[in-house]
């Protein structure tokens, strides 16, 4: 619940910097403890001061790209996040003897995007039919002979 003096309190913490990019971006003034960040340069935070944060919203992530999309957020750090593991990725150790050491580098899944993919689906299908018309066109050619 955003109220002044909390987001005044945030302001004291943070510097005006970070305060002001968490409006724009979260739309919410917080501080607390940064507990980690992941191989995608998004900052995990929490704040356990009940007096400034309502139950299961002190902890929370300030994502690297601001495009935002789930896939952005690790799986080990999602558990975290939705109060599935207890202890953060970066201090459970369990979680830290668990990735084997052949596991693959994770990426975001951003099925929407094609900007950056080398098989955009429109271009494909565009020029598929193309070839498919021009197929069919010779077919006709060679029959009608």
């Amino acid at each position: 619940m955003v109220s002044l003096t909390r987001t005044i309190r945030s302001f004291w913490r943070v510097g005006f910097r970070e305060w002001w990019r968490q409006l724009q971006y979260i739309g919410d003034a917080k501080s607390g403890r940064l507990v980690g960040t992941d191989r995608f340069g998004n900052r995990y935070f929490e704040n356990l001061n009940a007096e400034e944060e309502i139950p299961g919203r002190h902890r929370w992530v300030d994502l690297a790209q601001h495009e935002y999309n789930i896939s952005q957020v690790p799986p080990e750090w999602h558990s975290w996040i939705s109060h599935i593991r207890k202890e953060p990725p970066t201090e459970d150790g369990v979680m830290q003897k668990m990735t084997p050491a052949w596991k693959a580098v994770r990426k975001a899944n951003w099925t929407n995007d094609f900007a950056d993919t080398n098989f955009p689906p429109f271009l494909f299908v565009v020029i598929h039919i193309a070839v498919l018309r021009e197929l069919d066109r010779d077919s006709r050619r060679v029959s009608t002979l």
